[in-house]
This record gives structure tokens, C-alpha cells and sequence, in this order.
């Protein structure tokens, strides 16, 4: 049996992202049917649905797969095997107790949690679909945490694809089935989300068979060989405990705050001037659709955190400072080269993405994504600046700019959202402004922490310049190809997507040109990546 590969950390960032896309692919596949199906009131009860689904799994496997992937790294570093294996059989069996505890809530209390968190009695079949899902992906969890930990992120990747796959057949299928049906839209939603679950179940079944078939048998062999003395049960679980409690109640704050923001939102709008319950269900299944193409841009960068924890827990680990240093700014680098026109391009073409994927959506939903757009890119540093810190054991440090930025959230939507003019456009102005003040928190406290300061002026704004042009083209391009086009709002998807691909086309070719120009990226960086040095000499990046 062939031994597990172990990549360097933008190695395994690149197979992680690969992933990403064609997860991207399936997701879309997924969603945009699914909105287009369930109509702005369905999906909105499904996203409602979700936001209780992802409270509890931020809870249960935010912040322990993260520990687990830090100690292993580290335990490995130091060539522990009794000690890694120790740590992996404690992370396991606490990850399992929690999704027990929350899937048996989700199923015991389902219309109870409806109408507690979300005010919503009719997602309660939803949040009963999703019920079994919390333990499937705490058990899986935590064999990705261990396999990362070893530094190999393709099975994560084979795994998420699996898991998408399914989903997409799965829930898809059943909510196509049930509308032909005529069941009522919250049962339809039900089925749907149930696609959730099902793709879960194929995730944890695949990655055991990873573990058993690739590692497992590795970990007996180094640990009957090894003289090493594992840690106490007790003191190992004590600081798997302590680091992942402090990072899930990071992370927690966050998903909490969202929660009241959704909660918040939806009790104000229908008293909004003008708007009424009818339209803020609208509006609020409006902000839910465009929320998938908000999230698109983390999703790229998420592989990039998963990646940086063990390799700066590693290079913590062996004392070499200047190392970790290096990461953390290569790691801001590239989340900016890949977050920036991402955001930007959201921002700028916002009003022909949501004409030709959610045709069918409120008016209001261009708006929506050109406020997101911009916020994405903040989510994206938030992430990866988040996790620089709690790999180099700053995992406080995220709590304290999460409160500020959640409270932040929270007054900008007691002051925006109650004004006739911006309604639901307040909560994404109020997501711009926390994220924003994340950023800014976190970029503080990692110049003041780390020993090899990152230089932020090198890892943002030549990808902002690049970014700023390519948006300046991108819409440009857009502007001039539908006026030869004669393309209006009236037009169909198809016609409407012929200048929409054409400025994104030429808006990338702009974007790799100012990349190399402005040397946003660098040959180093490039050298960590699979066939860097070739793909570099190809695009003359010295």
C-alpha cells in the first residue's frame, strides 16, 4: 500500500481549490435550479433553515477539526506518532458526542427552534431534514482534521466533491419531485435541504474508508516502532478542549450574530413604510439567493485557511519564526489576488448576474449583490487572517474582533434597515461594515503578534490595482457589448449572458496581465504550487 502523500501548505491549497471549482459547479447545478423551483418564499424558508443548521455545526466542528489539524501537525513536527494517534482518538470521540447532542435537539425540537431563532414555524420540516446531518459531518470532520494534520488535502477534496455530488442529485431530485407533487412549499423546501444530509452521509462513509485504508494501518506501524510517551488522556484533552473551544466561540460569534441579524431583518421589514409581509418575504428571499454568489468568493479562500493552520502550527512548532511569517504574508497574498477580483467583479456586473441566473428575483437583488460583492472580499481576509492566528496559537485574539464587528452589524441594521429608501440593502451595507472592522482588527493584531511582521503593502495593493483595473475594464466591456448587442432588461437569459461572458472573458485576460505587471504574485509563491515553475516561466513571472 502506497504511503500517504504530504503536500507543502499552497500544494494542498491548490488541490483543495481545484476542488472548490468543481464543487462550484455542482453547487450552482444545485441552487440556482433550487431558487428558480422554490420561488424567493421556498428558498427563503430553506436558507432560513440552513442559518439554524449552521449555527449548531459552527458549535460542534468550527473550531475542534481546527485544533485537531494543529495538534497532529505539530505532534508530527515533533515525531509523536503515540501522541498523534492519542490526540485523533480524543478529538473523535468528543466531535461524536456533540453531533449526537445536537442532531438529537434538531430532531426532538424542530418547530421549537423554527420559531425561537428564525420566527419561521413553517421551516420546521426543513430543520428536521437536516437533523441527522450535524452528526455526519462531526464524524467526518474529524477525520479530515486528522488527515490534514498529516498535511494531505486530497481526500478533504475527493470527499467535498462526493459530498456536492450527492447533494445535488439528491435534493434536486426531491424537490423537483414534490413540487410536481404540489406539496406545500415548506415540505418541498424539506425535501430539498434533505439533499444536505444525504450528501454527508457519502462524505463520512468515503473519508473512513480513507482512514482505514490509508492511514490507520500507517499509524499502528509508526506508533509499534516508536519509543515516544503520549501525553495524558486528560492533559490532551484539556488542550484539544482549550483550543478548540476558543476557536469555535470565534467562529461562533459570528454565526450567532447572524442569526439575530436574520431574526432582526425579518421582524423589521414588514413594518418598513411601503413594504409589507408579502414583500419582505420577497425581499428577504432576494438577499438568501444572492447570499450563494456572496459566499462564492470564500469558498476559494476557505482552501487556503485549511491549508495555512498545520503548516504554521508546524513551522510554530520547530521554532522557525521566520518561517511562519513567510506563510501568513504568502498565504494574504494570494487570498487577495483571488479574493479581490472576485468581489469586485460581483460588485460591478452585478445587475447582469442576477438578470441571467435569478431572473425571476426581486428587483432589489442587483443592489444586494453589488453591496455583497464588496463584502466578500472582507469575509475572505477575515478567514484567512482568522486563521493565521489560531494556528500560531492567537486563537483569542478572532473572539475579540468577531464581538466588535458583530455589534457593528447589528447597529448598522437597527439604523439602516428601518429607512423606507434602503430597507433590505441596510443589512448588506451593515455585512460590508463588520467585515470591514474584522479586517482591519485582525490585521492589527497580526503585525503586533507575529515576530516576522507580513508586509501588507505587498499583499494587498498591487492585487488591488490589478483588481481596480480589471473592474474598470469589466464593466466597460459589459456597457459596450450590449449596446452593440441591443441588449435590454426585457431580453432573454441567453441574450443577456452574450455580453456578461464577454466582459468576464476579457475582464480575466486584463486581471492575469496587471497580475504579472504589477508582480502581484511572486516566483516564490509560485514555486509552492503544483507545476509552479513552469506555469511561471510560461506567464514570465521572475
Amino acid at each position: 500500500m502506497a504511503e500517504a502523500k504530504k503536500q507543502n501548505f499552497m500544494h494542498g491549497a491548490a488541490i483543495l481549490a481545484a476542488g472548490v471549482v468543481v464543487m462550484k459547479i455542482l453547487g450552482a447545478i444545485y441552487k440556482i435550479p433550487l431558487q428558480n423551483i422554490l420561488g424567493d418564499v421556498g428558498y427563503g424558508y430553506f436558507f432560513a433553515a440552513y442559518n439554524i443548521y449552521n449555527v449548531l455545526l459552527t458549535i460542534s466542528t468550527a473550531g475542534l477539526p481546527v485544533a485537531l489539524s494543529r495538534m497532529i501537525s505539530e505532534a508530527n513536527t515533533l515525531e509523536r506518532p503515540r501522541q498523534a494517534r492519542r490526540i485523533f482518538h480524543i478529538a473523535s470521540g468528543t466531535l461524536a458526542a456533540l453531533g449526537v447532542i445536537f442532531s438529537l435537539a434538531m430532531l426532538l425540537y424542530p418547530t421549537e427552534m423554527a420559531i425561537a431563532l428564525v420566527s419561521k414555524p413553517e421551516v420546521s420540516q426543513c430543520v428536521y431534514a437536516l437533523a441527522p446531518a450535524v452528526l455526519l459531518v462531526c464524524l467526518t470532520s474529524a477525520f479530515r482534521g486528522y488527515i490534514q494534520g498529516n498535511g494531505n488535502m486530497t481526500p478533504t477534496t475527493v470527499g467535498q466533491i462526493l459530498e456536492v455530488l450527492v447533494k445535488v442529485v439528491v435534493g434536486l431530485g426531491l424537490a423537483i419531485w414534490m413540487t410536481r407533487q404540489r406539496q406545500p412549499l415548506p415540505v418541498a423546501s424539506a425535501g430539498a435541504i434533505f439533499g444536505v444530509t444525504a450528501g454527508a452521509l457519502a462524505a463520512l462513509v468515503y473519508m473512513l474508508w480513507c482512514y482505514l485504508r490509508q492511514y490507520r494501518p500507517q499509524s499502528l506501524r509508526a506508533c509499534a516502532s516508536s519509543a515516544d510517551k503520549p501525553d495524558s488522556v486528560g492533559g490532551t484533552l484539556a488542550v484539544f478542549i482549550r483550543i478548540g473551544l476558543i476557536i469555535t466561540l470565534g467562529a461562533s460569534v459570528m454565526s450567532v450574530f447572524t442569526l439575530i441579524d436574520t431574526k432582526l431583518v425579518e421582524s423589521t421589514l414588514p413594518h418598513v413604510p411601503g413594504i409589507g409581509p408579502r414583500m419582505a418575504d420577497e425581499l428577504w428571499g432576494s438577499y438568501s439567493a444572492v447570499q450563494t454568489l456572496y459566499n462564492l468568493p470564500a469558498s476559494f479562500i476557505t482552501p487556503m485557511t485549511i491549508a495555512v493552520v498545520p503548516a504554521i502550527a508546524a513551522a510554530h512548532a520547530s521554532g522557525a519564526k521566520g518561517e511562519v511569517g513567510h506563510i501568513a504574508e504568502s498565504g494574504l497574498r494570494i487570498s487577495a489576488v483571488v479574493a479581490l477580483p472576485m468581489g469586485l467583479g460581483l460588485s460591478v456586473l452585478a445587475a447582469p448576474i442576477v438578470a441571467v441566473i435569478y431572473p425571476d428575483t426581486h428587483q432589489m437583488g442587483p443592489t444586494l449583490l453589488s453591496w455583497l460583492g464588496v463584502a466578500s472580499v472582507f469575509v475572505c481576509i477575515t478567514l484567512v487572517t482568522n486563521a493565521i492566528l489560531q494556528a500560531d496559537g492567537n486563537e483569542a485574539l478572532p473572539i475579540v474582533s468577531m464581538v466588535v464587528g458583530g455589534v457593528v452589524k447589528i447597529g448598522c441594521n437597527l439604523l439602516l434597515v428601518p429607512r423606507p429608501e434602503l430597507n433590505i440593502v441596510g443589512a448588506a451595507m451593515g455585512t460590508v461594515a463588520c467585515y470591514a472592522v474584522i479586517s482591519v482588527l485582525n490585521c492589527v493584531f497580526i503585525y503586533r503578534r507575529l515576530p516576522v511582521k507580513p508586509n501588507y503593502g505587498r499583499a494587498f495593493l498591487r492585487p488591488l490595482g490589478a483588481a481596480l483595473v480589471m473592474g474598470a475594464a469589466a464593466w466597460a466591456v459589459y456597457g459596450l457589448a450590449a449596446r452593440l448587442l441591443r441588449v435590454t432588461a426585457e431580453s432573454g437569459r441567453m441574450l443577456q449572458l452574450l455580453p456578461l461572458a464577454v466582459a468576464i472573458g476579457v475582464a480575466a485576460v486584463v486581471y492575469l496581465v496587471m497580475v504579472v505587471l504589477t508582480r502581484s504574485v511572486t516566483l516564490e509563491d509560485m514555486k509552492l504550487m503544483p507545476k509552479g515553475e513552469r506555469l511561471a516561466k510560461l506567464l514570465h513571472i521572475r
